[in-house]
């Protein structure tokens, strides 16, 4: 069982990616809560739509610029920037999926977990 702040570290590192991901008008925010869930890679999966790789490369920019200003914590791995469809900055407690629109359907993340918390996050 993890520690009390830790799951708060999580709960805010989550918040602070959803942010990052409305700077740059991310679309379709959606935050899946795997604490819950055994074996869980992670607290959450917080993941977004982009129109174009461009706006996809912002978001991801974002997402860093906002964490990092907060709580100064850079990303433990990054995947995906040079093909520039899907992005993941992992946090390890939490992990920011930045998707273009077609990308995101194809892989369908939050199906994965049936079970989970998934809180849509209204567009800003």
């Amino acid at each position: 069982m993890k520690e009390t702040k830790g799951e708060a570290t999580s709960d805010i590192l989550a918040e602070l990616v959803v942010k990052g991901m409305q700077e740059r008008k991310a679309s379709d925010i959606v935050v899946i809560n795997l604490k819950s869930l055994k074996n869980a890679v992670s607290d959450y999966f917080v993941i977004a739509s982009a129109n174009s790789d461009t706006q996809l490369d912002a978001i991801a920019s974002s997402i860093e610029e906002e964490v990092h200003k907060a709580i100064g914590q850079n990303p433990w791995q990054t995947e995906g920037r040079t093909n520039n469809e899907w992005v993941l900055l992992d946090y390890v407690d939490v992990v920011a999926h930045v998707f273009l629109k077609d990308k995101r359907a194809f892989y369908s993340l939050e199906e994965l977990w049936g079970d989970a918390k998934i809180e849509h996050i209204a567009s800003v």
